[in-house]
């Protein structure tokens, strides 16, 4: 397979966002323009030619080891050196890491971990997982996976070897405090679907929801949290999206369309200027809400903060967020691999930019100490009458 008509196929497969959308008024027009695409298609041609001169160059000179697939992939994430720090190519292992994060889905055995000491040490088993049902506990020192000693390598290669297909088999080794030796556990891997969501009922009948990221269950678990407030007639709530760095559009919209009044969410702009609004179409808004921010606070959080915000139905709380106000499409390639694109910048509902600008609270409060000033504050504001409010 030769360098040049590989490159080819690699630079083609980027291009599917290309669209020309051609209405000439006249001959003319139409000529100039057929003129102006061919000179672009020459131009490209030119350009892959001295690109694969170069990937030759290189395989032929450089001092070690490198593959074509290797210099093609990095040929392919230079495409993006230039763009927003948003928009990626991404190898095919990269990609399935990269769906995994964003849909809340992967194979494993349910384990929240860290590196502590410099040991992979276990936070907690996720309830009713392969790894909770086996009987791995908190603070478990974990030194093998399928006899591989894990002891001193990084976070993510564990973490990597435990992942795998739901239904194959893995061996978990731990160090337990009061036991003299190694406990080993074979588990089978299941599908785990990662809950953002916890919630609790806070002193004065509130409600509190932290809300970590918008995957692809936030929606049915905000709704089992606001179910069980309903149940204990409770109207007021406080929603927590502090470090929360963002997620699905199609979730937050999804859930704000049961907290704000019938209008507009969020205002999607795209690169042909053509805007898409979101809208919620509640005639039966039932609780009185405060939201947490914090500088942590980023793009599908500060739609959210925005949503609440611009239609009036809470306070926001904390500092000021993030200031990510762009949309990314993730479109999978022919290669396996996969491409983040920033296609578009949305606005709040009464058409506030967020981008680089973020969301200023109601009510500025900064943790400056260990008490949890800004939920402090939030139950204060809440617990205050209609008629205070």
């Amino acid at each position: 397979m030769e360098i040049k008509s590989t490159l080819k196929k690699g630079i083609l497969i980027l291009l599917i966002f290309t669209l020309i959308v051609s209405t000439p008024s006249t001959l003319a027009f139409g000529q100039e323009e057929s003129s102006i695409q061919q000179q672009e298609e020459i131009d490209l041609q030119q350009e892959l030619e001295s690109l694969g001169n170069l990937l030759k160059l290189i395989k032929a000179n450089y001092a070690y080891e490198v593959t074509e697939k290797q210099l093609i992939e990095g040929a392919m994430k230079g495409l993006f050196y230039n763009l927003d720090d948003y928009s990626n190519y991404y190898t095919e292992e990269e990609f399935k890491e990269l769906n995994e994060t964003v849909s809340g889905d992967f194979g494993g055995i349910g384990l929240y971990v860290t590196e502590k000491n410099g040991n992979i040490t276990v936070l907690t088993p996720i309830k009713d997982t392969p790894a909770f049902k086996a009987g791995i506990k908190p603070e478990d020192i974990m030194v093998s996976v399928d006899d591989i000693d894990i002891r001193g390598i990084s976070l993510k290669k564990a973490t990597d070897l435990m992942r795998g297909e739901p239904g194959t088999k893995v061996k978990i080794g731990i160090v337990r405090r009061g036991e003299s030796k190694p406990l080993y556990f074979n588990i089978v891997r299941e599908l785990i679907q990662l809950n953002p969501v916890e919630y609790e009922i806070l002193k004065d009948n509130i409600g509190y929801i932290k809300i970590t990221e918008f995957n692809n269950h936030t929606l049915e678990n905000v709704l089992i949290a606001l179910g069980e407030f309903d149940r204990n007639k409770i109207d007021k709530v406080i929603f927590d999206v502090r470090n929360n760095p963002g997620g699905s559009l199609r979730e937050v919209i999804d859930v704000l369309r049961f907290l704000v009044p019938r209008g507009p969410i969020v205002h999607v702009k795209y690169s042909d200027g053509q805007i898409k609004t979101y809208f919620s179409y509640n005639d039966d808004v039932n609780f009185k809400l405060a939201v947490l921010t914090n500088k942590g606070s980023a793009s599908a959080s500060e739609i959210f903060a925005g949503a609440i915000q611009d239609t009036g139905v809470g306070t926001i709380i904390g500092t000021t967020t993030y200031g990510k106000g762009t949309v990314q499409s993730i479109i999978p390639l022919a290669n396996g691999g996969g491409v983040k694109l920033t296609v578009a910048e949305y606005f709040t509902a009464k058409e506030n930019p967020v981008d680089k600008v973020g969301i200023q609270p109601d009510v500025v409060v900064e943790n400056t100490t260990k008490e949890d000033l800004q939920l402090k504050k939030a139950i204060e504001v809440l617990s205050k009458s209609a008629t205070e409010l």
